[in-house]
């Protein structure tokens, strides 16, 4: 595994990690049956395929803001942070995604990730967020556990969680 030469943070999408960020989203694809075609024009326009991800976007119906968790030239994931939610939502999805790509499993980068997105909506003027996941997935219920998050049930086969922006 490559050391990280300085700490991951987020940042809105950057052309100066295409080499990792294409690497990162064919390992997850491969890993998990999924097929690569969309990385074709990802990878023949990638400053394009960038700004076409940079700053407030309409997604899901919502305002949403996308950020590359990122260390130096190297993409660990992506995490999207919805502004408010709608009943499509409240079900299922809830205010933030997140995900790390395969190479950069399991080191905690989803939980630091995670707590980098909570201080984002703070910014936002989210108090309180919903997260949801696939009830099947212990290692994202931990993350969000880590995070605060406390359970509220489920819905469409998704387990809820609630977590209060910290405010430091």
């Amino acid at each position: 595994m490559t050391h990280l030469s300085e700490p991951p943070h987020l940042v809105w999408p950057t052309a100066a990690v295409r080499t990792s960020y294409l690497a990162g989203e064919r390992a997850d694809c491969l890993a998990e049956g999924r097929t690569t075609d969309w990385l074709g024009p990802a990878g023949d326009d990638f400053e394009a395929f960038v700004e076409q991800r940079r700053g407030v976007q309409i997604r899901w119906n919502v305002p949403a803001t996308i950020f590359w968790y990122v260390s130096g030239e190297h993409y660990l994931g992506t995490l999207v942070v919805r502004h408010r939610l709608t009943p499509e939502l409240a079900a299922a999805g809830g205010h933030i995604g997140y995900h790390v790509v395969t190479p950069w499993r399991r080191q905690g980068h989803a939980t630091r990730m995670l707590t980098a997105g909570l201080t984002e909506c703070l910014s936002l003027g989210l108090e309180r967020v919903l997260l949801t996941c696939a009830s099947d997935n212990e290692a994202s219920r931990r993350v969000i556990r880590a995070n605060g998050g406390v359970p509220d049930g489920q819905a469409q086969g998704e387990d809820r969680f609630w977590i209060t922006v910290p405010r430091s």
